[in-house]
């Protein structure tokens, strides 16, 4: 898990590459919010809403593996974080 890979500082840094409008989609992320929700909220597209979360998880490094949720990883990032 994220947790495991990264340490508290390099956590940080990650997070802190995220943009302001990054951030706040993930905030909603973490409120259980779907992507429609989260456009729907922000007054946005939903392919602006993939967009967003495409970089979060490139800012992150989370990259797609068959055996981790990305969205959650990136949840429990911003949790830690």
């Amino acid at each position: 898990m994220i947790a495991h890979s990264l340490g508290r500082n390099d956590l940080a840094d990650q997070l802190a590459r995220l943009s302001n409008r990054e951030r706040e989609v993930l905030a909603l992320m973490a409120q259980g919010y779907s992507n429609k929700a989260v456009a729907d909220s922000l007054v946005i597209d939903l392919k602006t809403v993939e967009s967003h979360i495409a970089r979060i998880m490139n800012k992150l490094d989370l990259h797609q593996t068959p055996d981790e949720h990305r969205r959650v990883l990136a949840v429990l990032a911003w949790l830690r974080g």
